[in-house]
């Protein structure tokens, strides 16, 4: 079939990451901001994470950021909301900090751009857990610009995460496009790779691999972003 669509994760492909000192980083800012607020750091920690998990099982009756809110204020009541304005500001603000422990690979604007000259389309399917501030703040420091996605998922528009088959069918149901047209470009076996299932290409980046399942990657097409080009060139001619 024409391959019509690439579609890149974020987070450890386009942008390279160890998740575990971006995560670190990222609540070190954050706790430091809303401290002076009343948040104690450890417990802000714990209800950010159990509210992050209400997005992960969210089966797409509100968008993530109303699954998120509902659960923020259930844990912590009306003063969040208040102070919602404060936590917002600072994914404008203070995140720009956690790209100190982010990595830049000029290959990932190089072959998004290679891709755009070629004519072929290109989305932005990174995990929505993030507002629009964060997450156009992670692809500038790719090198790259929000708008040269044709669409990027964000907590405000879309309400399904990965792995769930559904964020994908939904992404391809924005692209208009059949599975088969379309290729999914990830770091992570367990929440990219399942794009395989509902009958898309896959490629398996491995500059910054994640395979919590164990997985046999050899099942997959996989490499760098050298043997990515060499991938795509074959598929789209």
């Amino acid at each position: 079939m024409l391959i019509q669509m690439i579609m890149f994760d974020l987070d450890g492909t386009l942008l390279p990451m160890d998740m575990d000192e971006f995560t670190g980083e990222y609540f070190r800012l954050l706790t430091r901001k809303m401290a002076p607020y009343g948040y104690e750091p450890e417990a802000m920690v714990k209800a950010t994470w159990h509210s992050t998990g209400c997005m992960v099982k969210n089966d797409g009756r509100c968008s993530n950021e109303e699954a998120f809110w509902k659960d923020y204020a259930d844990i912590y009541g009306e003063k969040v909301l208040k102070d919602r304005p404060v936590i917002e500001g600072f994914y404008a603000n203070e995140f720009q900090g956690v790209q100190k422990v982010c990595g830049f690979n000029p290959k990932a604007a190089e072959i998004v751009r290679w891709l755009k000259e070629k004519g072929v389309r290109v989305a932005l399917a990174t995990n929505p857990l993030f507002p629009t501030p964060a997450t156009a703040a992670r692809i500038r420091w790719a090198g790259l610009e929000p708008e040269e996605f044709e669409f990027f998922t964000t907590y405000e528009n879309i309400g399904y995460c990965k792995p769930n088959p559904d964020y994908y069918r939904e992404v391809l149901r924005r692209a208009g496009l059949p599975a088969g047209n379309c290729v999914m470009v990830g770091n992570d076996v367990g929440e990219d790779m399942i794009a395989a299932e509902l009958g898309m290409n896959v490629f398996l980046l491995t500059d910054c691999l994640l395979n919590k399942v164990g997985a046999d990657i050899n099942q997959y097409p996989h490499g760098g972003f050298d043997e990515l080009k060499v991938y795509l060139q074959t598929l789209l001619g």
